[in-house]
């Protein structure tokens, strides 16, 4: 029986770097690292990859694929996740690998929504029939997308896009997912946004997208056939600008 799969996860795109090198299978053995982000992903990355290659007994010619969260989330954690899976892929070409290792661009609020299901199902809460993902975008917007449960695998219901917290309310009615008792609202927006998001109805959770959920993500998505070269590993960017300039912050724009 050939032996399953292997990947090295990256995610980068909040202000915690987390790593995992596994399998994705359950019950199998992961290597994990978790840190700082931001400024510091850049210094610890590398290092922290050597080191749960070394743990698992790996090199890198050895994996099947890099996975890796490609937004939206930090530019500069997703700008960073993305040149070192890159990096990574290309420095592997070899016999096994000739083009180098294949890249596994993953939605960040997929990621987000499948830490959000495994961490409400180890807690043995009733099984959700949708996840909408959230993330602090900062300048008082959220990136959001919408997940429908089918047993643990996720489908996404609405790609990731801006909005403004306190039209989320309104946007879960457009979508048909009003029901409270049926969607979990997971992510990190509820404490900076408390009072804008008041009216959303659903049932809440803390969440973050993370290495461990990227892992579990892997092995359908290359199975897909998702994993694409180096080359065609890009960030996704939903917002395009970073800062507003001076006369823009004046008019309000």
């Amino acid at each position: 029986m050939p032996a399953a799969p292997c990947f090295l996860a990256i995610e980068t795109s909040t202000d915690t770097l987390s790593l995992a090198l596994g399998t994705g299978r359950a019950g199998e053995a992961v290597h994990r690292f978790q840190g700082p982000g931001g400024a510091q992903a850049s210094t610890e990355l590398l290092p922290q990859v050597r080191r749960l290659l070394a743990e698992a007994g790996r090199s890198l010619d050895e994996l099947d694929a890099i996975a890796f969260g490609r937004g939206p989330g930090s530019f500069t954690g997703l700008r960073t996740a993305c040149a070192v899976a890159q990096g990574l892929a290309y420095g592997t070409r070899g016999p096994r690998h000739p083009q180098g290792l294949p890249v596994l661009p993953i939605d960040t609020l997929l990621a987000l929504a499948e830490q959000a299901r495994a961490d409400d199902a180890a807690e043995g809460h009733t099984v959700p029939a949708h996840i909408v993902a959230l993330l602090d975008a900062r300048m008082d917007e959220l990136y959001l997308a919408a997940y429908a449960l089918d047993g643990e695998s996720l489908r996404a219901l609405a790609p990731p896009r801006l909005c403004a917290p306190a039209d989320l309310a309104g946007w879960l009615h457009d979508q048909g997912l009003a029901d409270g008792t049926r969607t979990l609202l997971a992510g990190n927006a509820f404490a900076a946004y408390a009072d804008a998001l008041r009216d959303a109805p659903g049932r809440r959770r803390a969440a973050l997208p993370t290495a461990d959920a990227l892992l579990r993500l892997a092995p359908a998505l290359m199975a897909r056939g998702a994993a694409v070269g180096a080359a065609e590993a890009l960030p996704l960017y939903v917002r395009d600008k970073v800062a507003r300039t001076t006369a823009e912050r004046e008019a309000g724009t």
